[in-house]
């Protein structure tokens, strides 16, 4: 009840801007600015502060968002697309995500920057990009003279006024839009937006929702919001953890093909029997029916032939049937079980979902926090799992809880170098499987070059993938549309399952006969009889089947985008 009140309250400030005069009515609003008014007439019932400018706060990003996805949808504006940061937006104070002037930074990793961090910075970062490559921007801001401001240094059109408010929305052309994403870090001023878009005449609409009290709730605000997906990154980035504990072997794991097929990412060691080894003879070598569909060396990530020779400190993907993967592992002597016993550091809101999911996998869990509170709560809510109030930087802590017994280790505090610090010392105490959560892209590329900690999962991936793959299924065509989509390799290869339709050209063309763009390879295809087919040059399509991708490209949205 709590979370409505604050979500009320702050759609009162929003209106807050209207003009109009109040009756002489006194009611308990603790707002700092509240204006209530009929619909129809537009007479006012009660105001308080009604003339005092109050800020959007991040509507303004979300229609920053709005116009960026449009760009996209459009074809002139691609995620990989580079931007150099101005000192204006470098600038930036509130919330921000530390841009340096001269920076190059892409389209992506600016759209994660004012999804998860309501970063100022990349929101203008953005505003920047797309006025320069030619398109129409509109900037909302309600604060006077900035949006004057903003007009002269960004070259684009400002609007001064709420962005929350119908007028000033139809001037952003908000009722046009194909997709509107609000992913604020409030859940209320998420799905207002989203709600209000919709009422506008927005076709889709897409709610960053974490909170665990709305979860129940889901399918109702969806259909009285008219929300198209409801995305709770906490939840997602969850899941993936459990599948990397799940395959302790591995980086990272994803599924496709409802289970049957499975794509992981493993560092090749010195010594290894794939030293050396091209392709072609990894599946005769070691009698398994896997395929490499990606590696990564160094800085390069190639999609490669049968031809490429695999070396030690390789990162490959390979993808195959579960049972086929164990099978390759163990060919390999690096098998490990599933793990049994798992130390999560950190008593958040992932690591609630994963303690549910761990206990229902038959994992004994144990929990360290030094908040008290987080610690009852979480006890609470997974009685399963042993929560320990302490500090898990003390070493004699962790020795006494049992680190020395743990299979698996996984840091999930709000301190990326925490993380990182702490999988670390757990990998020292011969705990093979560590996950760290870690937000931060440099830190990410450190740790995959160096491979210091084994896996690690971020939030803002998990949110950003999901986005991707619904906008990719929102743009189908005819051919074959996205059904999944994960991505891999540092975020610089992407897997995406296609559905194979009647109505394809694709369908009964031999792989051999096709011409197919560089950097495009099947992977895999799975028959709805449950068949899993590695493909060879043979093979092809037929309809009812789902075929996976692998690419380097980006931007595919049919089955067809894999043709030259």
């Amino acid at each position: 009840m709590k979370k409505w009140l604050g979500g009320a309250m702050l759609l009162l400030m929003l209106l807050a801007l209207w003009p109009g005069r109040a009756w002489g009515v006194e009611l308990p609003v603790q707002a700092e600015a509240a204006l209530l008014m009929e619909k129809e007439t537009g007479q006012v019932l009660y105001a308080k502060n009604e003339h005092q400018a109050m800020e959007p706060a991040s509507v303004t990003k979300v229609m920053t968002l709005l116009l960026v996805m449009e760009a996209i949808d459009s074809g002139t504006l691609s995620y990989d697309d580079t931007v150099t940061v101005s000192a204006y937006a470098a600038s930036m104070g509130g919330s921000r995500i530390f841009l340096s002037e001269g920076e190059s930074i892409t389209v992506e990793d600016l759209l994660k920057g004012v999804c998860v961090s309501s970063g100022n910075d990349a929101a203008v970062a953005l505003a920047e990009h797309l006025s320069r490559e030619g398109h129409d921007v509109a900037v909302i801001d309600n604060r006077p003279g900035m949006a004057e401001r903003l007009a002269e240094e960004l070259d684009v059109l400002g609007i001064e006024g709420n962005g929350a408010a119908y007028t000033v929305q139809q001037q952003a052309r908000a009722s046009q839009a194909d997709l509107v994403i609000a992913a604020t870090s409030e859940d209320e001023v998420n799905m207002i937006a989203c709600m209000t878009a919709k009422k506008l005449g927005a076709k889709n609409t897409i709610a960053r929702v974490r909170s665990v009290e709305y979860e129940s709730q889901l399918r109702f605000m969806q259909q009285e919001m008219g929300l198209s997906l409801s995305i709770n990154p906490e939840r997602e980035t969850a899941r993936d953890i459990a599948r990397i504990l799940r395959f302790p072997a591995v980086a990272k794991v994803e599924t496709f093909a409802k289970g049957r097929v499975e794509l992981v990412e493993y560092h090749i060691p010195q010594g290894s029997l794939l030293d050396g080894m091209a392709l072609k003879n990894v599946a005769a070598s070691l009698q398994v029916k896997v395929l490499v569909c990606a590696v990564r060396r160094g800085e390069e990530v190639v999609i490669p032939d049968g031809n490429y020779v695999l070396g030690a400190g390789d990162c490959i993907s390979v993808t195959a049937k579960p049972q086929e993967l164990e099978n390759f592992f163990r060919a390999l002597g690096v098998f490990r079980d599933h793990a049994r016993n798992v130390m999560v550091v950190g008593a958040g809101r992932i690591t609630r979902f994963l303690a549910e999911q761990l206990s229902q996998m038959k994992m004994r869990v144990r929990v360290v926090d030094r908040d008290e509170q987080r610690c009852v709560d979480l006890s609470e809510a997974v009685p399963t799992a042993l929560v320990i109030h302490g500090d898990a930087t003390d070493v004699h802590l962790l020795a006494e809880e049992g680190l020395d017994d743990s299979d698996a280790f996984v840091a999930l505090t709000g301190l990326d170098e925490l993380n990182i610090m702490l999988a670390m010392y757990a990998r020292c105490h011969n705990i093979e499987c560590s996950v760290a959560k870690v937000n931060r892209n440099s830190f990410t590329e450190l740790i995959n070059k160096t491979a210091i900690v084994e896996s690690t999962v971020s939030t803002s991936v998990v949110t950003v993938s999901r986005i991707l793959q619904y906008v990719r299924a929102m743009e189908n065509s005819t051919g074959g549309g996205v059904i999944a989509l994960h991505r891999m390799v540092e975020n610089q290869v992407e897997a995406l399952e296609f559905h194979i339709t009647a109505g394809s050209p694709l369908i009964g063309v031999p792989f051999k006969d096709m011409a197919t763009r560089p950097n495009v390879l099947v992977g895999c295809i799975t028959r709805p009889n449950g068949e899993v087919i590695i493909p060879s040059g043979g093979d092809s399509l037929q309809p009812g089947d789902s075929a996976i991708v692998i690419t380097t490209l980006t931007g595919l949205r049919d089955i067809q985008d894999i043709l030259a």
